[in-house]
């Protein structure tokens, strides 16, 4: 029996993109796809990375053992593969049409989330190296999945509205994050074992697939062939990169500070303050909320006072908030979940402030080569998460027994990615204000 996709709505176009049933199902897919990706690679994968091997039977440990620093290589294997291959992929996704790469992606994904928990344990660099490529392949999941996502969000739109839903597409990118650590530490609590957000992440893989499959129209027409359009030509990435090396260098910068916690961010709460992953799922859910609330009027509000002002006030935003965290690396009595929270409200509204602004900037450089600049910027974006994140977890586990050997206490060490987070995006500011400007 042949199922059919849903057919394309005859749009309105004094509707809001969100009310179109074409929009709002690939919002919802989306949604559900990074929530996915978040659960497994940022919330599951680094407590059970570092969880205790030895509880539970030895076919499926309640953990790995191992070290940050291992579990930021893991980490930047994802990065990695979702960074080289987005590029392709999204000119696979002009010829082919993106429905095809939105159940493909996260097909990928079903499997090495459950073949995560049947890694051989004890296998020493082996077990190591299986994690890294299930990860890998993870990683090219992801990229299938997204630029396929915003080029089918472009089908289902006008251009007068096409900026208006691609908004509202990054926007569940950045919630899914943002509700994965929640959502994936509540479902390791209740089940009582550190994989069990690997299962659930399965679960929801399923949900993307079958979603893409039934609810994606299939109208994109791909190119044909001799025709250019699809194909992916590197000349034209290396062009880009000459004609911004500037714009590249703030997001080189400011990514690789962003990567510094990226791998160690769920586990310096539990370190730190002993609290449960329930307790920071409950902790960060209303933040969660709040920031998806709050993206739509921020971004208006950074559209009314400039591009460039808004990258700006967004950016020192972010320095301020991370300044207050990372003081607590030196500064003992200033080592309190109430000071982490009080940092992270303007890191928030510095993010939803700039990020928009950000895009927007590059893609106004050059509208001829709009795609290729913010292609060329999204690639040194990811290059500097990958710098930033074994970087940071590598700190995080060696600088403990040095914080301890100069009497700032290991927590010095659990600090530290913080430190290294507040001094790239600071300089990534500054580098922002002489290099951003808006046209007179």
């Amino acid at each position: 029996m042949v199922t059919n996709p849903a057919p394309a709505e005859i749009p309105d176009k004094n509707q809001s993109p969100i009310r179109r049933p074409a929009v709002f199902r690939l919002l919802i897919i989306a949604l559900m796809a990074e929530i996915a990706y978040g659960v497994m690679n940022l919330s599951t994968m680094p407590v059970y990375l570092s969880g205790n091997p030895n509880i539970g039977p030895h076919w499926l440990p309640n953990g790995r053992g191992f070290g940050e620093s291992v579990i930021g290589i893991v980490l930047v294997a994802f990065l990695l593969s979702e960074a080289v291959f987005k590029g392709p992929m999204g000119h696979l996704a002009d010829r082919i049409g993106p429905r095809r790469l939105m159940i493909m992606g996260p097909s990928l994904s079903i499997g090495t989330s459950i073949l995560s928990l049947f890694v051989p344990h004890g296998g020493g660099a082996f077990e190591v190296l299986c994690f890294i490529l299930l990860r890998a392949i993870d990683g090219l999941g992801a990229a299938m999945l997204w630029p396929a996502a915003f080029s089918a969000m472009g089908d289902a739109v006008e251009d007068d509205q096409r900026q208006q839903a691609m908004s509202l597409l990054n926007l569940c990118y950045m919630l899914g994050i943002a509700l994965a650590l929640p959502i994936g530490g509540i479902a390791n609590d209740l089940a009582g074992v550190k994989w069990a957000g690997l299962v659930l992440a399965a679960v929801l893989f399923v949900g993307v697939t079958l979603g893409s499959w039934r609810l994606v129209p299939d109208t994109h027409p791909p190119a044909t062939e001799g025709d250019p359009h699809g194909e992916f030509k590197i000349s034209e990435f290396i062009e880009s990169c000459r004609q911004i090396p500037a714009y590249l260098a703030i997001a080189i910068v400011t990514f690789t500070g962003i990567g510094f916690p990226m791998a160690i961010f769920k586990l310096f709460p539990i370190d730190q303050f002993g609290m449960s992953e329930t307790t920071i799922g409950w902790l960060i859910f209303p933040g969660a909320i709040a920031m998806g609330v709050a993206s739509v009027p921020m971004s208006k509000y950074g559209e009314k006072i400039g591009r460039s002002k808004a990258v700006h006030l967004g950016m020192g935003f972010c320095s301020l908030g991370l300044g207050l965290i990372a003081i607590g690396a030196f500064v003992p009595f200033l080592r309190h979940a109430w000071l982490l929270a009080l940092g992270g409200l303007p890191v928030g509204i510095g993010f939803l402030l700039s990020i928009p602004a950000w895009m927007a900037s590059v893609s106004d450089i050059d509208p001829k080569k709009r795609g290729a600049n913010l292609g060329a910027v999204m690639t040194a974006q990811g290059l500097g998460a990958i710098i930033g994140a074994p970087i940071g977890s590598t700190l995080y586990e060696k600088l403990q027994p040095v914080g301890k050997a100069i009497g700032l206490g290991a927590d010095f060490g659990r600090y530290s990615p913080f430190v290294g987070c507040f001094a790239c995006v600071t300089l990534g500011w500054l580098l922002s204000l002489r290099i951003l400007r808006d046209p007179h």
